[in-house]
Formats: C-alpha cells, sequence, structure tokens
C-alpha cells in the first residue's frame, strides 16, 4: 500500500464542504425556525471531515460522534435520508429513530453516531480486534473531539490499540471548545497528538483548515495503519465557528478569536486558492455554492414528504 495521495479533484472537495456547509445551515435555519429539532453542527470544521474521509478506502469502517455530518455527507450519505432521520422520519437511514445523534449507515461502513462523549473511542478497538480476527481487509477510523480526549475511555482505547496492535486511525478534530468550555480550561496541553506518543502510537497534526493538507496527512496516516497494523492519531488543528447545540448565542466564546477564524474559513480558503491557481472561476465557484443550496432545499422537501413512523414500528428492531 503506498501514501501516494489520492487522485481527487481540489473542485470535488470544494464542492463537497460546500454541501455539508449548506447542510448545516439548513439545520440551523430549521432550528431556529422551530422546524428542525436541534442539534450539535460542525460549521466551520468541513475541512477536517472531507480531508480525512477523501483518504479512506471503501472497505473501512468509520466509528463518529456528535458532529457527524461532514462525515456521513463525505461519505456518500444523501442528505435528504440525513434529513429525514434528523426530522424523525420513516425515509431516514434508521427510520427515524436515532435523530441527528446516533445515525448508523451500514452500507457506507458508518458503524456508529454516537452522543456520549468518547462512546466512539471506547467501541473502536472492539471493532479493530473484529476485523483482525476475521481478516477482514478495511482499517477503523475513530473520530472524536478534544473534549473526549479529556475522557478516561480516550487513553484506555489508546492503551489497548497500543497493546493489541490494531489498525485504528484515531482522528482528534481539536476544534478548542468542548461544548461551552475551552479547550484551555480543560486540557493540561496544546495538542492532544502529543498524548498519543506516550503510548507508543505515531501522531501528528495538520492544519485542519486547510483541506488538501489534511487530505495529505490523512492518506499518508492511514496507509500506516495499514502498513503495519497499529493505531495512527491524526489531529486536525480547527475550530467550530457556531455554538455547541443549536440554537446557541455563543455568548461565551471571545469575539476576537472567533473572528480570527473565521477569516481562516475553510470553505474560502479552498475557493481562493483554486481561483488564485487558475483552476476554478470566480463564476464556478458561485455556482458550486448554488448547486449545494438547491440540493439542501430539495433534500429538505424530501424529508419534510416523509411519514413519521408507524406505531407499530415502535416493536422493530430492539432487543427486548
Amino acid at each position: 500500500m503506498t501514501s501516494a495521495q489520492p487522485q481527487i479533484d481540489p473542485r470535488d472537495l470544494l464542492a463537497q464542504m460546500h454541501l455539508i456547509r449548506a447542510y448545516e445551515e439548513a439545520i440551523v435555519a430549521g432550528s431556529t425556525a422551530g422546524t428542525v429539532p436541534g442539534t450539535c453542527t460542525s460549521v466551520g470544521q468541513e475541512a477536517a471531515a472531507v480531508g480525512v474521509v477523501n483518504a479512506l478506502a471503501a472497505d473501512d469502517l468509520i466509528l463518529t460522534n456528535h458532529r457527524s455530518a461532514g462525515h456521513l455527507l463525505a461519505r456518500g450519505a444523501d442528505p435528504g435520508r440525513l434529513l429525514a432521520e434528523v426530522m424523525g422520519r420513516s425515509d431516514g437511514y434508521c427510520g427515524g429513530r436515532s435523530g441527528s445523534l446516533h445515525i448508523s449507515v451500514r452500507e457506507l461502513g458508518v458503524v456508529l453516531t454516537s452522543t456520549i462523549v468518547g462512546a466512539e473511542l471506547a467501541l473502536a478497538p472492539g471493532v479493530a480486534l473484529a476485523q483482525t480476527m476475521r481478516n477482514q481487509p478495511g482499517i477503523v477510523v475513530c473520530f472524536f473531539g478534544d473534549g473526549a480526549a479529556c475522557e478516561g475511555s480516550f487513553h484506555e482505547s489508546l492503551n489497548l490499540a497500543a497493546l493489541w496492535n490494531l489498525p485504528i486511525l484515531y482522528v482528534c478534530e481539536n476544534n478548542q471548545w468542548q461544548a461551552f468550555v475551552h479547550r484551555r480550561e480543560a486540557m493540561s496541553r496544546e495538542h492532544v497528538s502529543s498524548w498519543a506518543q506516550s503510548y507508543g502510537i505515531a501522531a501528528s497534526t495538520v492544519d485542519g483548515n486547510d483541506v488538501s493538507a489534511v487530505l495529505a496527512a490523512a492518506t499518508n496516516a492511514a496507509a500506516q495503519v495499514r502498513a503495519s497494523q497499529r493505531p495512527y492519531l491524526l489531529e486536525t488543528w480547527t475550530y467550530r465557528t457556531r455554538g455547541h447545540f443549536e440554537p446557541d448565542d455563543q455568548a461565551y466564546v471571545d469575539p476576537a478569536e472567533r473572528a480570527a477564524w473565521l477569516a481562516r474559513d475553510p470553505i474560502a480558503m479552498c475557493r481562493d486558492r483554486l481561483v488564485a491557481a487558475g483552476n476554478l472561476s470566480e463564476l464556478a465557484a458561485t455556482d458550486l455554492a448554488t448547486r449545494s443550496r438547491d440540493r439542501i432545499a430539495e433534500a429538505l422537501a424530501f424529508a419534510a414528504a416523509s411519514p413519521y413512523p408507524a406505531p407499530e414500528a415502535l416493536t422493530q428492531h430492539v432487543y427486548a
């Protein structure tokens, strides 16, 4: 397996980021209007999701957290079915049972989405051990935030993965915020990647707002996991530009810090770079954004037209 970067048109990466942004902006507008339940968004973190997911193979498995829309959409999830799930409709991926915080999409290799902080970390070694014991080719990719890195499950997961030589790519989306608490108030160090190194796990930190840099770093990290069958931790240094849970007035956020990160918006950075290099015209850039909004408008219409689950569906897919 080579660590060469996949041949992906950077305009496709930009289009994916636009789709994620349009989706999340629709969630924000809907929660404000009361037509969509409130949820956690990942506005500002699109490059981290798109860069990592585009470095993966079809047989890789994903475990993710409560800010999962970017991972799911970059993996190819249908935004209409995602929105239907968020709105509790029967055409959602889980029949309206999961809401936005527990979506799984088996056909895309998305094992689970968990709203419990650090839960995906606790489960990742088990999924990777099963892959190893069954001689399955895919690696396991576990997304989590800096808040989860302050949980005991983070350290337990890394310890087991290192001890048992498990093929896990840990991806920490360090967005600087742990719910309503800044990272500096909860972490004893600047970077999560340095914790991984204490377990003998290779790790690196990348500019999480530069989609090309994330893609290159994730491609290299995934290749190392495949070749060594050992864990690797990639930290994407990014920023959550909206609140913890919609709606949220972000009264606790330093306006100057937020403004500095807004000036490094991942979509604008990618677009401006493509335009400056002559790989994208201003008109085409505008068209990408428009098409993404149109697609999400269609997805919203699909979700709104989807029926609620029938009462008899309540007892389906339950353990007892």
